[in-house]
């Protein structure tokens, strides 16, 4: 019995790395068809409204919103930022108040395979995962997934349903602001609305804007 559990546990380990490594192989070319997430909030009754979209078909206004706001050294680091969790404990320490520390690399690998929550098992295959979309993917190619995949609203997936939805236009010809206000949604966009935002949204989308044109060199991994 217990030589059939640790067969049982090998396959079964061997299935949670070899499956992620051949599809994510394969998004290097193709468009991801569906995620767990949006099963999940399907037959949670909430829809699901999304279109691909390459990367010259986003607005480069996104993509440099989306990095300003979420993840600033995307282009430096080798999907975990120490800096910036080094950052995060410091303010633990000092206020008692601990903020997430995500990646876009963590993010996209926890979109494409993982389900929602906070487990330790969860966060213990994201960091399996991402690692693996950092070594098969390039950098450019990791966020035009993340675009493609993000949550933006219920049943909203996507660069391209999110402008249509709030905008009435298509990811491609997002404004600076409009990117801004999207990329303000990102953390919480069962909570927060791009299309009518609070003044909440609205001011820290008018900081995200400033801190787009001042990147720089911090872009230099992505088409823009």
């Amino acid at each position: 019995m217990l030589r059939l559990i640790k067969r049982l546990l090998l396959w079964l380990g061997i299935l949670l790395l070899a499956g992620p490594v051949l599809v994510t192989i394969a998004y290097r070319v193709l468009p991801v068809p569906v995620t767990p997430l949006m099963v999940i909030r399907l037959f949670e009754g909430e829809g699901l409204r999304k279109h691909w979209r390459g990367q010259d078909a986003i607005s480069s206004h996104l993509k440099k919103a989306v990095i300003a706001a979420e993840d600033n050294r995307f282009c430096r680091h080798h999907g975990f930022d120490w800096h910036a969790f080094s950052d995060v404990l410091s303010e633990f320490q000092a206020h008692g108040k601990l903020r997430g520390g995500s990646t876009i690399s963590m993010q996209t690998a926890k979109n494409l395979y993982l389900w929602p929550g906070r487990s330790y098992t969860r966060k213990a295959l994201e960091a399996v995962y991402t690692p693996l979309l950092e070594l098969t993917l390039p950098k450019d190619r990791i966020l035009t997934l993340y675009l493609n995949i993000a949550e933006w609203g219920p049943g909203i997936y996507g660069a391209e349903a999110a402008a249509r939805a709030y905008f009435n236009t298509s990811a491609a010809n997002l404004s600076p602001h409009q990117a801004a206000l999207l990329a303000v949604v990102l953390p919480n966009p069962r909570r927060f609305n791009a299309g009518a935002p609070s003044a909440y949204v609205r001011g820290r989308a008018g900081i995200i804007q400033r801190r787009m044109g001042q990147l720089g060199p911090l872009l230099n991994c992505i088409k823009t």
